[in-house]
């Protein structure tokens, strides 16, 4: 699966109370930023300028880097005194250093910490500031469009017309940004209102040209041309306040064969044209938004007695297992987007002290009235507790849990402000036995601020996993109500076992960005409104 770098990070840096290393003068500083490769190894990605004599430097250079949610990316912020010309920072003085991730600052915005010359040894009074930045122009181009009299291209129809725009690139080619719906039979067509990222539609240049076909639509793919005119976003502005922008359009042929009396193949007409502002998942999670985890963890008897060397919940010398493995390559993003870090768990499917009775969402710590753990290490800890003291049982019943995190998503919906987001994790067998009360579940959660993640442990057969994350248009409620939007996405954990232990946080995240801000832009709700969001 190919991952898409969700955002573009611009740092700026600044210390104070820096070490004095220089005898005479303030020290010379310069920050450099690294990024975790593995192994303890570091890439730099870059650095700032030097500033000289000073020990509360702010530095001018921005740093930059790419941002990706699924992946905990590790980064290292080293400041030294530069005492030469040489690119080398070996022989330079180390005043102090900061790791983190960048899912720490992002969802900060703007963190200080003190600086440190080694684990637990602090550079003196010394601090770092990190404030980050989305690089981006965020506005849209929303259009409505329509035509009139175009002419009529099929022998036994009229026309099947849509519009088709191009953009001109940096090598002079015209590069497709954007093809309307077909309107079939329909020599008057309107199109349906559309949207498209202002940078894509034209690179942010509101006069830069944009050339538009109007086609007859053919099955076969030889479209056939109606027309072509060219514009740009500043003409089609003047669509933005009820007065429709109209095109003669042109078919270069038909005009050069029949030269003065060719007017015209039709007029298209651009009703409506505004520029708005689409925001991102950054714009919400800088703006405060919670991302709140919970999760689900399957005792169901299907997967066999713990104390045997063949069930899924068997530890292994080490400690391990794969529910354990897939919990902590998740839990670990995301505790980054949350800020108390005290995340609910339970269990389903299992026989729980004292009464002994099947339960499909007891609290993992057995403590219902609080079951937040601290952190992805008191999940952890709580599950190997926890599993000598269930019987694992049945039936394998999802929509306990997902209705469970849903009541808690409806009190975030409530709030009416974009700064709550919950994900719930379930990690199961593959057994489900609910699957029509599940579907019921999936399609009333996908209009709350809610995702949910499925993780496949062992060999099982999917196809039930593989259907609640299949195609939006097939999953429905027992009722025939359609979902939503999509907010399930189904792994196997097969898949990563030989892989790197962040493949499957990398593999599972990936949609819950774009998940989050469908909800939001559903709901019509800005960053902005968030009650005492960050400035």
């Amino acid at each position: 699966m190919a991952t898409d770098c969700v955002s573009k990070i611009e740092l700026s840096i600044s210390c104070s109370n820096l070490l004095d290393k220089d005898v005479g003068s303030k020290s010379d500083p310069l920050c450099v930023l690294l990024q975790s490769i593995g192994d303890d190894k570091w890439a730099e990605l870059g650095r700032t300028e030097r500033v000289n004599n000073c020990q509360d430097p702010s530095f001018s250079t921005r740093l930059r880097v790419d941002y990706y949610f699924e992946k905990v990316q590790k980064l290292k912020l080293d400041v030294y005194d530069i005492d030469n010309k040489s690119v080398d920072l070996s022989d330079d003085d180390f005043l102090g250093g900061l790791e983190c991730t960048l899912g720490q600052i992002v969802s900060s915005k703007k963190l200080t910490r003190p600086l440190q010359l080694k684990k637990g040894k602090p550079a003196g009074k010394g601090t770092i500031t990190i404030t980050a930045e989305e690089i981006k122009d965020n506005r849209s181009i929303v259009l409505e469009a329509a035509a009139k009299s175009l002419d009529k291209k099929d022998l036994f129809g009229k026309s099947d017309p849509f519009l088709e725009f191009f953009k001109q690139g940096d090598d002079g080619q015209w590069q497709l940004v954007h093809r309307t719906e077909v309107v079939k039979n329909n020599l008057n067509p309107s199109w349906k209102t559309f949207t498209v990222p202002l940078q894509t539609f034209c690179s942010c240049d509101l006069e830069k040209s944009i050339k538009v076909h109007c086609s007859d639509y053919d099955n076969d793919g030889s479209h056939d041309l109606i027309g072509v005119f060219q514009t740009s976003v500043a003409q089609l502005q003047k669509a933005a306040h009820g007065s429709p922008v109209e095109f003669d359009c042109i078919h270069p042929e038909k005009q050069k064969k029949k030269k003065k009396s060719y007017k015209n193949s039709g007029v298209v007409i651009f009703k409506s044209c505004q520029l708005v502002a689409q925001y991102s998942f950054l714009d919400y999670v800088m703006g405060g938004c919670q991302i709140n985890f919970t999760v689900g963890i399957d005792f169901t008897g299907s997967n066999g007695d713990p104390r045997s060397p063949s069930s899924l919940h068997y530890l292994s010398p080490d400690g391990q297992n794969q529910y354990l493995l897939a919990t902590w390559s998740v839990g670990q993003v995301v505790q980054d987007y949350d800020t108390d870090k005290l995340f609910p768990a339970f269990g389903f499917g299992a026989k729980v002290p004292p009464d002994w009775q099947v339960s499909h969402e007891f609290a993992l710590n057995f403590n219902p009235s609080n079951p937040y753990c601290q952190g992805v290490q008191g999940i952890i800890e709580a599950y190997r507790l926890a599993l000598p003291q269930v019987k694992l049982h049945g039936p394998t019943n999802f929509s306990p849990i997902i209705n469970h995190v849903a009541r808690l998503a409806v009190g975030g919906a409530q709030q009416n402000n974009a700064s709550q987001y919950f994900v719930l994790l379930i990690l199961t067998d593959g057994e489900i036995t609910d699957l029509d009360q599940t579907r019921d579940a999936i399609v009333a959660a996908s209009r709350l601020p809610m995702s949910i993640i499925i993780i496949g442990v062992g060999e099982a057969d999917f196809k039930a996993m593989e259907m609640l994350d299949g195609d939006d248009s097939v999953l429905k409620s027992l009722s025939g109500e359609p979902v939503a939007r999509d907010i399930v996405q189904f792994v196997p954990f097969r898949q990563f076992i030989n892989a790197p232990k962040e493949a499957l946080a990398q593999s599972v995240l990936a949609e819950v960005p774009n998940q989050l801000v469908s909800y939001f832009k559903m709901r019509k709700l800005d960053p902005i409104s968030l009650p005492g969001a960050k400035a």
